[in-house]
């Protein structure tokens, strides 16, 4: 094999490696709802309440719960800034989460319970009119309900 292909084999080879990462790297806020996700499921059974802050593997200081039906320019407005993916919800039963470290989404809670596996449900301080907002000082007891093979995480 001349030198010359042997570069260009090479060069084709971290062009390709290049991509894969890119197209299977995921974002920090879907790796992040992911763990979220594995340790609210693994959950035992007996376990009736938790604290919030022991149930999230990854750091923040605020939690956002959108209202149903608000728009996209609202939730960029309430956060600070536009970031890649997010939906509007469609119904009254949908979870729009979005938790923020040091003003940066870190995991982003979207969709049906029933199609998350989970559900995470936010009492907390109104703001700006359309979410409910927590932060690390507020009280992060959280009642674990199971119900048709869903867990339901509530503050009320």
């Amino acid at each position: 094999m001349s030198l010359k292909k042997y570069v260009i084999n090479i060069a084709v080879g971290i062009v390709m490696i290049v991509v894969f990462l890119n197209v299977y790297n995921k974002d920090l806020w879907d790796r992040n709802e992911e763990l979220l996700r594995k340790e609210v499921l693994s959950l035992d059974e007996s376990v009736e309440l938790i604290n919030l802050l022991d149930m999230t593997p990854f750091e923040w200081d605020m939690i956002y719960s959108f209202d149903p039906y608000t728009s996209k320019e609202k939730i960029y407005e309430t956060v600070g800034y536009k970031w890649d993916h997010i939906n509007e919800t469609v119904s009254e039963g949908m979870n729009q989460i979005v938790f923020m470290k040091d003003e940066n989404v870190v995991c982003y809670l979207y969709g049906y319970p029933e199609n998350n596996g989970y559900g995470l449900y936010v009492s907390g301080e109104g703001f700006n009119n359309v979410s409910q907002v927590l932060t690390r000082k507020d009280h992060l007891t959280f009642h674990v309900k199971r119900s048709d093979g869903y867990v339901y995480l509530t503050n009320e």
